[in-house]
């Protein structure tokens, strides 16, 4: 056995650890190009919308930015981006409406753009795909031209949140590399 064979055979059956990196299998850890930054995975949670009906959530930072990188797969694979927005941005007197009538109005507006809502959900929040996971309910709304997308969620009985959005493509994030330890 050569000298080159004896390096070689410890690796022979092992697998790369950077090929076949897609965006689907981003962990925490791992790094990824966007907009001319790059962003650390630093979480992969997963929401269950009952019935096999699962989406998939990565958070990402750059500096002190941070934005949720979304997957959901119905026939195909639809991509977002979404930042955290504080909800009291949203129309006044929003959550008491929701606590009182038990849904958000049909259509909201944020900054000038109106929102209709397009899908309400019920499911579980897996942090890290752990289960049994946390309740909430979710209100996904978009604009007239489909390319923003506002979500209210409710946690527990008076938690809410909002998210803005946009739909993203997989080849706009590039350079997928895991952290090196």
């Amino acid at each position: 056995m050569g000298i080159l064979d004896r390096f070689r055979s410890g690796k022979k059956n092992q697998p790369d650890p950077v090929s076949d990196l897609t965006l689907a299998k981003l962990e925490p850890g791992y790094l990824v190009d966007f907009d001319l930054k790059t962003w650390e995975v630093t979480a992969r949670n997963t929401y269950d919308w009952g019935e096999g009906d699962l989406s998939h959530e990565w958070r990402l930072v750059s500096g002190d930015d941070a934005v949720f990188l979304e997957l959901e797969s119905d026939d195909e694979e639809d991509w977002s981006l979404n930042r955290k927005i504080p909800f009291n941005r949203l129309e006044a007197g929003l959550k008491e409406h929701i606590l009182e009538k038990g849904d958000p109005p049909r259509e909201l507006t944020l900054e000038g753009r109106t929102f209709y809502l397009e899908e309400m959900a019920g499911g579980h929040f897996l942090k890290d795909g752990q289960r049994p996971g946390q309740p909430l309910l979710s209100w996904s709304y978009e604009d007239d031209e489909g390319e923003t997308y506002l979500t209210l969620e409710q946690w527990g009985e008076e938690d809410f949140e909002a998210f803005l959005g946009r739909p993203v493509e997989e080849y706009q994030f590039t350079n997928i590399l895991p952290r090196e330890g």
